[in-house]
């Protein structure tokens, strides 16, 4: 796995890839701004970018757009996005660029070593990885109308799981049910949130997207 690193905390950046190549990784490339990190991308063509949200010259938004250049450029890149906080429309921006080899995780949890690498692998692997906290905070907010209003407590619970990019096995471990009973679960979020089985896109994944981009519009 070949890994490029975007970040401006330079012991950050360095505890990182000091992890990364103590599990045998190969990072390629450290930097600290996205025009650095789009040459780097652009070099050595890496499996997967891990990129702060919030980097120079402004701290805004220049690793969310960054990000969004490297897939552009790189259709095949995974990126793992790193923020300090519960970013919504950040989240927003990246995810509606595509639903797989997508991560967000909050920078707090990369303390973690076996979730962060669990994380780092999914989304390697083509997966999508959403912070639970983020997942949390978009299931907790309420607005009338929604789709998202249908959806039966259990129901949450299993899409905020599904969310966290868990399979089902995982899923109804988690709630001490079984697989059937999630998979029925799985198949009512996805009616109630009128996601046809013909979406070209991961029903899964969409299922948390739809939420994201009802937000963006308020």
């Amino acid at each position: 796995m070949r890994i490029v690193i975007a970040e401006d905390d330079a012991l950050l950046r360095e505890g990182l890839a000091l992890l990364l190549r103590a599990e045998g990784l190969d990072v390629v490339a450290t930097t600290d701004n996205p025009v650095t990190f789009l040459a780097a991308v652009d070099k050595h063509t890496p499996d997967v970018a891990i990129v702060d949200v919030r980097m120079p010259p402004t701290h805004t938004d220049e690793g969310i757009q960054a990000a969004v250049e490297a897939r552009r450029r790189q259709p095949g890149i995974a990126v793992l996005v790193l923020s300090a906080y519960v970013e919504q429309a950040f989240a927003t921006e990246l995810f509606t660029q595509g639903s797989g080899k997508l991560g967000y995780m909050l920078k707090e949890r990369v303390g973690r070593i076996e979730e962060f690498l669990d994380v780092l692998h999914r989304v390697v692997g083509g997966g999508t990885a959403i912070d639970p906290e983020v997942v949390a905070q978009l299931l907790t907010r309420t607005r009338p109308d929604s789709r998202l209003e249908r959806l039966s407590p259990r129901e949450r619970d299993v899409l905020a799981l599904m969310a966290e990019g868990l399979g089902n096995a995982a899923i109804a471990e988690k709630l001490f049910v079984t697989d059937g009973a999630v998979h029925k679960h799985i198949r009512s979020i996805f009616s109630k949130l009128e996601l046809s089985p013909d979406d070209q896109t991961d029903r899964r994944v969409a299922a948390v997207l739809h939420y994201l981009r009802d937000e963006a519009k308020r």
